[in-house]
């Protein structure tokens, strides 16, 4: 990646802490706090402010995802969850918190290095939806259809997901439109060109 993220990392083993701190450093980021566990985590992103978290669900005292809502009414920060299980449940935990990214352990330097470049980049288009409603459930909605109607470029052009995101916001700004009014007008653009045409069938004797 190009750009250096202050990161802080939060799992209760040892061996994993150690993997993702040196393999942070080696992808270029400064991990300006390790802790094992929740409480220390809340604590620590307190006083560092951090550009991104990583951490483990199952920690002592507090976990993850509890310590991630506790951290969100301070401060908004994207986060890549860390399991060795996938817990349906702990996905639906992490959805409604700050969770942009969910990987299982074991963790591959190239699975990290995507899932911070994925998760920046979401995160970044939240910011920009945030900056144009004051309603964060409104924003989520916003969101939805603007992967859905980026979902609809990357299929009709071939571009890829950051292409499609540019090329959104073009589409918003010729028009003067809100991100999710270019995305709500290419939906319904997309919608009408797949709809069947109606067959009218000719009027009979007498009509």
């Amino acid at each position: 990646m190009n750009n250096s993220l202050r990161i802080a990392v939060a799992d209760d083993e040892a061996e994993m802490r150690e993997y993702l701190e040196s393999t942070l450093a080696l992808l270029g980021h400064q991990v300006v706090a390790v802790v094992k566990t929740g409480c220390e985590l809340v604590e620590r992103c307190q006083a560092m402010r951090p550009n991104l978290v990583i951490t483990d669900i199952r920690m002592p005292d507090m976990d993850g995802l509890d310590a991630i809502h506790e951290i969100g009414g301070s401060m908004s920060i994207p986060v890549i969850i860390v399991s060795a299980h996938h817990d349906p449940e702990a996905v639906a935990r992490a959805l409604d918190n700050q969770v942009l990214a969910y990987l299982v352990k074991p963790i591959k330097q190239a699975d990290l290095e995507t899932a911070i470049a994925v998760a920046i980049r979401r995160f970044r288009e939240f910011q920009a939806l945030g900056r144009q409603t004051d309603s964060l459930r409104q924003a989520l909605e916003d969101r939805k259809l603007i992967e859905r109607a980026k979902g609809i470029l990357m299929q009709r052009t071939g571009i890829d997901e950051p292409a499609a995101f540019t090329r959104l916001q073009k589409l918003a700004s010729d028009n003067n439109w809100k991100l999710a009014e270019a995305a709500r007008s290419l939906l319904a653009s997309d919608a009408a060109l797949r709809s069947p045409q109606t067959s009218q069938s000719p009027p009979g004797p007498g009509s």
